[in-house]
């Protein structure tokens, strides 16, 4: 697994390590998941299919085994979950606490809101769920050995990265 949560320098605020992570997440909800296509007055044909970016299609041939998802799952979140407790030590926000139980990571950041990260087993998907945005589901990418969020392409472990 890629290096995740730094932690900072001492001349780094921490706070600006959170706002990052707030920014990236926030950008999930933000990306255009699809194109408008307007109708003028023109003798051309109105093809809103070609212009559609929705969600990439999952390759069924990729999706994982049960006990693969929960050992690939698990050590995800025991990673992520080892890396915030690291960097929690660094950290000077009013409220902030980490905590896993019963298979869910939460992350609370006081004021700047509560992020919950659980395994879905029966969608095979990690899911974070946010007060900046909708909830994000993240599929396996085998291929590139991470979990993507497949309607913008977002890399889970990248956006608790510093």
């Amino acid at each position: 697994l890629p290096r995740l949560l730094k932690p900072p320098s001492p001349s780094s605020s921490s706070s600006i390590h959170i706002l990052r992570f707030l920014l990236l997440e926030s950008s999930i909800s933000e990306a255009p998941r699809c194109s408008t296509a307007f109708r003028t007055f023109s003798s051309g044909p109105l093809n809103i299919a070609d212009d559609f970016q929705g969600p990439a299609t999952i390759d069924y041939r990729s999706v994982l085994q049960e006990d693969e998802f929960h050992a690939l799952a698990n050590s995800t979140i025991h990673y992520l979950l080892e890396k915030l407790e690291e960097y929690s030590d660094n950290v000077e926000i009013d409220g902030f606490d980490v905590d896993y139980g019963n298979e869910v990571l939460t992350l609370k950041l006081g004021d700047l809101g509560t992020y919950v990260l659980n395994k879905q087993s029966p969608n095979i998907q990690i899911w974070l769920s946010s007060p900046v945005s909708s909830p994000s589901r993240f599929d396996w990418d085998g291929n590139a050995r991470t979990w993507v969020y497949r309607r913008t392409i977002a890399d889970l472990l990248k956006l608790f990265e510093s």
